[in-house]
């Protein structure tokens, strides 16, 4: 079984495809690590994230083994990702890899945002996650505090507003609902809520 969650930074879909995988013995990839991976290894080359031919030679070169998830997962890479991402030649060479993920048995739920719409497009069920920007600036604001890290809500919102913008309008595989995904709202579902909510969605809506 496949299942493809997509939905726009700090909705949730991380934590809720996480929760699903291991809910159904599935394996599960965050794909926005990947296009973290390769803006962070832009960055440290000391080039800026929307080199296109310093983003492509690290999108070809990629080894998710020696990834360092707490380190992908700054603002400062968060940011640069949303820049690589948005070009072709990247999202091109990471396709195949993310599509041999998900055919591999028993199955995986994957996370981004062109899961259901250009990655497994025939998944058995397609989920977008999303909530209202304040929330997942909230959200994502406590997620920093935890960390150590600085995240002003006010400057987090305004990233989110940003990122959103740039995800929605970009040429090459544009954050939107898949036609046949089913939405799940978060803004006002807990964790326990949403995951459940999420699970009830699958059952629901997989192919038998």
């Amino acid at each position: 079984m496949i299942i493809a969650i997509d939905g726009p930074a700090a909705s949730g879909k991380g934590t809720v495809s996480k929760r699903l995988a291991a809910h159904y013995g599935l394996r599960h990839l965050d794909t926005g690590l990947l296009y973290r991976a390769v803006a962070k290894t832009v960055l440290d080359s000391g080039k800026k994230p929307d080199d296109t031919e310093a983003a492509i030679a690290a999108a070809t070169a990629l080894d998710p083994a020696n990834f360092d998830e707490a380190a992908l997962k700054s603002a400062v890479v968060g940011e640069a990702a949303s820049y690589v991402s948005a070009i072709p030649e990247v999202r091109a060479a990471l396709v195949a890899y993310q599509r041999d993920f998900a055919a591999t048995a028993p199955g995986a739920v994957l996370d981004g945002r062109d899961i259901g719409t250009v990655i497994c497009p025939d998944a058995d069920v397609k989920i977008f996650v999303t909530a209202a920007p304040e929330v997942r600036a909230h959200r994502r604001a406590k997620e920093y505090a935890a960390a150590g890290k600085d995240g002003d809500e006010a400057t987090v919102l305004a990233d989110i507003r940003k990122r959103d913008e740039r995800d929605s309008n970009r040429s090459a595989s544009p954050l939107k609902q898949a036609d046949d995904a089913v939405l799940l709202d978060t803004t006002n579902l807990n964790v326990e809520q949403a995951v459940a909510a999420a699970i009830a969605i699958v059952e629901r809506n997989k192919k038998r």
